[in-house]
């Protein structure tokens, strides 16, 4: 595949606290401090989920605050001992207005959503990552062209997308759609692949739904570079990476 999905892209005022506890969340291993080298995207910490196939975790440093419920979160899976095990590691109980659903919503030590599945059919810790999506079936087709996933079930609830491999989690798009107020704190991360030319992928992309994005830097993270940023059918930032760029966590 010309780019493939490669890393979920978070923004923390802290990275290496995020990174900590993301690691001991997911049984992720931390990787070596990234900096990409051609006009960096991002100075941060990596981690790779156990069972996680080829995606990475990616925490970047951002002054911007956490003011509203963000559009892409993860999913884990895990039961009720799962829940206390995530408690004590520094997450807390959240209520977004779910009501009774079977499955638990936690914050992250800085507030970013995510959900504890009792059944869920997962390789490792992680189970899905999840992304917003008014169009379902729209947001799904452009993601199977960008990321190189498959579609591999659709419903009113939304659909769900797994890897060539078909290993690691899998992506899931469906309403609700949180409101947007900015750049996403959360961006999913495409890499070109090394035969590929990533002017070429952009414009491929561009052809597909996306669109360029002009922001300053400071609104989507210290030093990432803003020709590498485009945003989804839906208006979601994320990153194409060149292959040369860096050494990315699960690339």
């Amino acid at each position: 595949m010309p780019t493939k999905l490669t890393t979920v892209v978070i923004e923390a005022s802290d990275p290496l606290r995020l990174a900590r506890f993301w690691a001991q969340a997911l049984e992720g291993e931390p990787t070596a401090d990234v900096s990409i080298a051609d006009g960096p995207i991002a100075d941060g910490t990596g981690i790779r989920p156990h069972g996680g196939g080829d995606l990475g975790l990616l925490f970047v440093p951002s002054v911007r605050p956490k003011t509203a419920k963000n559009r892409v979160h993860l999913d884990l899976a895990g039961d009720a001992d799962e829940v206390r095990r995530l408690l004590a590691l520094g997450a807390t109980c959240l209520d977004i207005g779910q009501g009774a659903v079977p499955w638990e919503v936690l914050a992250d030590p800085e507030g970013n959503e995510f959900c504890v599945l009792p059944r869920a059919d997962s390789h490792g810790r992680l189970a899905q990552i999840c992304q917003d999506a008014a169009d379902p079936s729209s947001q799904g087709r452009f993601w199977a062209e960008a990321s190189g996933w498959s579609i591999v079930d659709e419903g009113d609830w939304g659909v769900r997308l797994t890897s060539a491999v078909g290993d690691g989690p899998t992506l899931v798009m469906g309403p609700p759609v949180a409101p947007k107020a900015g750049p996403n704190r959360m961006q999913l991360a495409l890499t070109a692949s090394a035969d590929s030319d990533p002017s070429a992928e952009v414009n491929r992309l561009l052809d597909a739904g996306a669109s360029p994005v002009d922001i300053r830097r400071e609104d989507i993270g210290r030093n990432q570079s803003r020709r590498q940023l485009l945003v989804d059918p839906e208006g979601n930032e994320f990153l194409l990476l060149g292959p040369s760029q860096a050494e990315q966590p699960g690339a």
